[in-house]
């Protein structure tokens, strides 16, 4: 094969891991020699030994001493996928108030390991650099970063999303955008903006906490859709209601907590069902940026001809939880959501939009994401192998090609509310199933997030979550018969 020599060790290793999860290069078979690898690529011993070490890292291959490099069997990829949801096609207002105000009263204890929130943790962000950045923006801001921000945001910011939009198709412009205080006060204000207490907004099912909270808070009715594990909601199920509904919102790509991601064909027609009925689309895109390989995938805005799709996105999931930067691409909705946030908040933090702004047109961004993807698909590699080896027989999990999120289901007799409760004795929180959804269900359910630096005590505590749940199915078992 004639390649350039410049021709990077990651993306040799990117190419050779996509033929082995594609199931070309099979379990177990024998990869190249060094010497072969090298005339093959055309690289240097060197090199070809960085792709190897890249491979094993990803614990895609492994080494057998004096015979050479073999793919591992990943046979995590035998457990059964999640059923695909089956809610109520009916509003139905169940909430789950205990579970909710017990999870989330964790955020910010350092005394727990924190499973049970999709954010990345430690080492897996570029916190040096980010407070070299803050430091800049000081510098380059004119007042230092301690007055209002324009109410659409920071310039540099808005330029700098709207030429990444490029990349996914939107092609979207500065003018198009209005930064936020994260990726769900974008969401808020959109939702604010387009509804009145009593209307119907449909989302998937199960669905992240926060967007099913807001919803009732605004007075609103809940559709739930069936969701499959693999390709998000069921756009037939979407057509059935369509004309029940006044609003529906998606996290297209990778969503929690099931991370499943929308095909193109998908995502495009579910654009144009809800723009022939006039029914805004909220689209929560802010896992999409952190896809396995390849590339990023397109969003149901690169869809939109008629500015019915309201793109809301922000850096909390991939750079920092705590600095609140988020935008939105109102659409056609722009004057509305621009005025809520007048009333609302006025305007953002200067200091961190510029710091991020900078860091994206530096190039750092990317580099970090090319990290940062590597690192959650060796920690989601990482929970599958050990949740394989020591839960139940019986689970079935999901597979994201993306995101923060994996979602388990146990057999019906393990109440993972019951299940939190023992693991918090132990210092772990995880997410009950029965916090995304406003129905009775999902209660034998979870969600843990794999965005947490992976070692042997991570490891360890995955493996107790595995012995506390066949703990309590044993006694459900016994106390059943």
């Amino acid at each position: 094969m004639n390649m350039s020599k410049t021709f990077l060790y990651s993306e040799i290793a990117e190419n050779i891991a996509s033929q082995i999860r594609s199931g070309n290069i099979r379990e177990g078979e024998k990869l190249p020699s060094l010497r072969g690898l090298c005339a093959e690529y055309e690289i240097s011993m060197n090199t070809a030994r960085r792709v190897f070490l890249e491979l094993e890292s990803l614990s895609l291959i492994y080494s057998k001493p004096q015979s050479g490099y073999f793919v591992s069997k990943l046979s995590y990829k035998n457990l059964p996928l999640p059923e695909e949801s089956n809610p109520i096609l009916l509003a139905n207002h169940c909430e789950p108030n205990d579970i909710l105000q017990k999870v989330y009263a964790n955020i910010g204890r350092e005394d727990l390991l924190l499973l049970s929130y999709t954010v990345a943790y430690g080492d897996m962000l570029p916190i040096a650099k980010l407070k070299k950045e803050i430091v800049q923006a000081t510098r380059d801001l004119p007042t230092g970063g301690v007055q209002y921000e324009r109410l659409e945001g920071n310039a540099n910011l808005r330029r700098m999303i709207a030429l990444r939009s490029s990349g996914w198709g939107a092609n979207l412009q500065e003018e198009d955008l209005i930064t936020t205080n994260g990726g769900m006060n974008a969401v808020a204000l959109c939702l604010t903006a387009l509804s009145k207490p009593g209307d119907t907004v449909a989302i998937e099912s199960p669905c992240y906490p926060g967007i099913l909270q807001l919803a009732l808070g605004l007075g609103l009715k809940v559709f739930e859709l069936p969701t499959n594990p693999n390709t998000g909601i069921k756009v037939e199920a979407l057509r059935e209601v369509v004309s029940e509904i006044d609003i529906c919102i998606l996290i297209s790509n990778y969503n929690t907590p099931v991370g499943s991601c929308m095909p193109d064909e998908n995502k495009k027609e579910v654009v144009e069902l809800l723009a022939q009925h006039d029914i805004p689309l909220i689209e929560d895109d802010v896992y999409g940026d952190l896809c396995f390989e390849g590339h990023r995938p397109t969003c149901c805005k690169t869809f939109d001809k008629t500015g019915n799709v309201l793109w809301c996105s922000s850096i909390s999931k991939t750079l920092a939880p705590g600095f609140r930067v988020g935008w939105v691409a109102p659409g056609k909705y722009k004057d509305k959501v621009q005025n809520i946030k007048l009333i609302q908040s006025i305007s953002s933090s200067s200091l961190e939009q510029e710091a991020v702004a900078n860091f994206l047109r530096s190039g750092k961004y990317d580099k970090h994401l090319r990290k940062l993807r590597r690192k959650l698909y060796q920690n989601y590699q990482n929970y599958a192998r050990v949740i394989q080896q020591s839960f139940p027989k019986n689970i079935k999990i999901s597979q994201p090609q993306g995101g923060l999120s994996l979602w388990i289901e146990f057999s019906e007799e393990i109440d993972t509310i019951e299940l939190y409760d023992l693991a918090m004795k132990k210092g772990i929180s995880i997410a009950p199933g029965r916090m995304f959804t406003l129905q009775n269900q999902y209660n034998n359910s979870m969600r843990l997030c794999f965005g947490l630096p992976w070692d042997v005590q991570l490891e360890g505590k995955i493996k107790q979550i595995g012995l506390l749940a066949r703990q309590l199915q044993n006694l459900k078992t016994v106390n059943t018969e």
